[in-house]
C-alpha cells in the first residue's frame, strides 16, 4: 500500500476534516481543492478548507466516512466515499449526507491538489 494511499485513507476514516489541528497537519500549505458540488463549482484553498472544517464541526455531532473504493498510482489517490452524519438535534439517527469522488495529489506527505465531485443524498 502506497504512503499516499495511507495518508488519504487515514484522513477520511478518522473524520479528520472535523479537527483543525489534524487538517493543519495533513493539508499542504498550498492545498487547492476544485469541487464540483450542488452549490456549483468551488475552488478552495487552505483558509476555505479550515472554515469548512469549522462549519462541519459546529453543524454535526458526528461525521463518518464509508470508503467504497480507494486506489493509488504514484502520488495520486482516487477515493469514493459516503459521509454519514448525526446532528446535535438528533444524535441517535445517522443520515447520509453525500457521496463523493475525490482525486488527491499528495506532495511532501500532505494533501496538495484535489478534484472532487459530490452528490447530496435525498434526505
Amino acid at each position: 500500500m502506497s504512503n499516499a494511499l495511507q495518508i488519504v485513507r487515514k484522513f477520511y476514516e478518522s473524520a479528520g476534516i472535523l479537527s483543525k489541528t489534524y487538517c493543519l497537519d495533513v493539508f499542504h500549505e498550498d492545498i487547492q481543492l476544485e469541487w464540483h458540488s450542488s452549490k456549483g463549482h468551488l475552488f478552495l484553498e487552505l483558509p476555505d478548507l479550515l472554515a469548512l472544517s469549522k462549519d462541519l464541526k459546529h453543524s454535526y455531532f458526528d461525521l463518518r466516512a464509508n470508503v467504497h473504493d480507494i486506489m493509488s498510482q504514484g502520488n495520486k489517490v482516487m477515493i469514493r466515499y459516503t459521509y454519514y452524519v448525526r446532528t446535535f438535534e438528533n444524535p441517535e439517527e445517522e443520515m447520509v449526507l453525500a457521496t463523493f469522488f475525490t482525486l488527491w495529489e499528495v506532495k511532501e506527505d500532505k494533501l496538495y491538489k484535489g478534484v472532487q465531485m459530490s452528490q447530496l443524498a435525498n434526505l
